[in-house]
């Protein structure tokens, strides 16, 4: 069920988008030049076809926006998805080439698949004061020079529409500056009013950028710091959570690598830094704490794993949790055997003390226990066979 559950989860909606994204964009730029060849090629005009192909590659662009949006949680990015899936299958239907038979087949099956995880897409589109002056500024400098330029059309060379004042603005502000449009040499308002489209447009044009930018740097710090982001950690469903870290985590930790996603919940930056450079993800907090157990996502796990050299610790981890999430399966490790019924009492469904089954294998490989002799070697095997 579980299996099941992730093929149709949150991450395949946010790959299927991704993965439609692509296709938009690489079949509507092939289909621009190409030939039609589909089963309704007879029926679409040539311009169509061309034009369709044109604003199916800007569809794909809009697409990743989307895509990124979902990766975040976004419920604004679920409503543009619902939005433009029939809308890429519909251009591809248009464009009338076999290449689009993959990316209306995909449309297609991504829509159902968006709309059984309308749940995990709840997170509002918050904005930041930056981000919000940061449109507003960008938004009023196109608008100033496209209405300035076609209002002064006369005095520029190439301009008759409001497309072509739209193209010098973008043209000037993202400091390209083709030369197709110019100011007439004998008209000194056109020539002002250029240099302050000028001014404007690219100060605009930085701003937006700086704030697109700035949240990818800091990601990708956090990331070498070993910190976790909240857009990975939203993603996180129907993981397994191992709070703290110590001797006794590490053999958990490779046993669980293989096998199912999961978290470190610890606060030692050195651990921190090891694992993070084996590729194991984790969260540098105090894993008993109620806030990081949130953010890791407790409501969605499937399992909790309490295993360090300190069981007064692993106490408070365990009773935070099953405060959390009291229906989650709780497993413990008790260093001293006369914890496990604490270790029971603060929340753990199942303790395990290893020195009482090491004791047990001892005595019963004493004895001449074949049984419990070979249970021995395998747990101590180190490099245990994964085969299936």
């Amino acid at each position: 069920m579980a299996r099941g559950r992730e093929w149709i989860g949150t991450r395949a909606t946010v790959l299927l988008t991704f993965t439609v994204a692509v296709l938009s964009v690489v079949t509507g730029i092939a289909n621009i030049t190409l030939p039609a060849s589909g089963p309704f090629a007879r029926y679409v005009p040539a311009v169509v076809q061309q034009t369709v192909g044109f604003t199916g590659a800007l569809t794909g662009f809009l697409m990743l926006v989307s895509a990124i949006g979902l990766r975040r949680g976004l419920r604004a990015a679920w409503y543009s998805s619902l939005v433009l899936f029939p809308l890429t299958a519909a251009q591809g239907l248009l464009q009338s080439s076999a290449y689009s038979v993959p990316l209306v087949v995909l449309s297609l099956v991504s829509l159902p698949v968006a709309l059984l995880n309308r749940r995990q897409f709840d997170r509002r589109l918050d904005l930041t004061g930056t981000q919000l002056a940061a449109i507003v500024a960008f938004v009023s400098a196109q608008t100033y020079g496209t209405v300035g330029t076609y209002a002064l059309r006369e005095d520029f060379t190439g301009v008759s529409t409001l497309v072509d004042a739209f193209w010098y603005t973008i043209v000037t502000g993202s400091t390209v500056g083709y030369g197709d449009v110019t100011p007439v040499p004998d008209s000194p308002r056109a020539k002002l009013f250029a240099i302050s489209v000028l001014l404007v447009s690219v100060s605009s044009f930085a701003v937006a950028l700086g704030v697109l930018l700035t949240p990818a740097i800091e990601a990708r710090l956090s990331k070498a710091l070993g910190r976790m982001t909240d857009t990975d950690l939203e993603l996180l469903e129907n993981h397994i959570l191992v709070l703290g870290h110590g001797e006794l985590t590490e053999p958990i930790v490779d046993e669980l690598a293989p096998q199912a996603a999961f978290l470190v919940v610890t606060n030692d930056p050195e651990r921190t830094r090891e694992l993070t450079e084996r590729g194991i993800r984790v969260l540098t907090a105090n894993p008993s704490d109620e806030e990081p157990l949130r953010r890791a996502r407790i409501d969605a796990a499937r399992a909790v794993v309490v295993a360090t050299n300190n069981d007064a610790e692993d106490a408070l981890a365990i009773l935070t949790a099953r405060q959390l999430n009291p229906e989650i399966r709780i497993v413990a490790a008790a260093t001293d055997r006369e914890n496990v019924a604490k270790l029971r009492r603060a929340g753990a469904d199942t303790v395990i003390s290893p020195a009482s089954i090491g004791g047990h294998l001892l005595v019963e490989s004493a004895l001449g226990g074949e049984g419990a002799e070979t249970v021995a070697e395998r747990i101590m095997s180190e490099e245990p066979s994964r085969e299936s």
